[in-house]
């Protein structure tokens, strides 16, 4: 799938204010500084077009851009940002799942887990959750740059043996880095294969 325009079209915290046209959805959410923007500025090419920055949690709405005028990447705030206010963080929670759970235009959830860290709590919390709603979702390894190839495949296999403790079957899983644009085609194809 080749990108061709990708455009900011609203930030809310409301269901009621995303887009109505129907089209579909893929979500990106993780952990705050994982990479989820630099991730989003990869696929699309733009890089300035997902905010960017050296402090956890700068992503506080739903943030819809609009790809090839077709379907849309949906950024979502991070979850597990220990220095927002408690009251702030349960404000997330609420409408991340109310977005989650009831936007019908949601294809697919990315999964964003930074690859350097063996399995994480509240990310194996957060996908279980997903399983127990019925959401489709996807694990997306980041920053796979940062460590050698052994490391990897090792933090893979531990995340493998603890997701088969709850799951019969893995979810589909991607590698990337955003630093040498690895995993995009694989991602962009996948997103292709399911709108069709």
């Amino acid at each position: 799938m080749q990108i061709k325009e990708a455009v900011f079209i609203v930030s809310n915290t409301e269901i009621k204010n995303c887009p109505i046209d129907k089209k579909p959805e893929f979500a990106f959410i993780g952990r705050s500084n994982v990479g989820k923007s630099s991730l989003i500025n990869m696929l699309t090419a733009k890089k300035g077009l997902a905010k960017t920055s050296g402090t956890p949690g700068k992503t506080q709405l739903i943030n819809h851009f609009l790809i090839n005028d077709k379907w849309y990447i949906v950024d979502l705030p991070g979850y597990g940002y220990a220095r927002a206010s408690k009251t702030m963080r349960s404000k997330w929670e609420k409408f991340i799942a109310d977005y989650l759970t009831k936007r019908e235009t949601l294809m697919n959830i990315f999964v964003l887990l930074d690859a350097r860290l063996e399995p994480q709590k509240i990310d194996l919390e957060f996908m279980n959750w997903c399983g127990q709603k019925g959401l489709p979702f996807s694990m997306v390894f980041t920053k796979i740059d940062k460590l050698s190839s052994s490391v990897l495949q090792k933090n893979l296999a531990k995340y493998k043996k603890e997701m088969l403790k709850f799951w019969e079957e893995m979810p589909p899983v991607f590698t990337s880095s955003s630093n040498s644009g690895f995993g995009r085609e694989q991602l962009l194809n996948y997103v292709e294969a399911i709108i069709k």
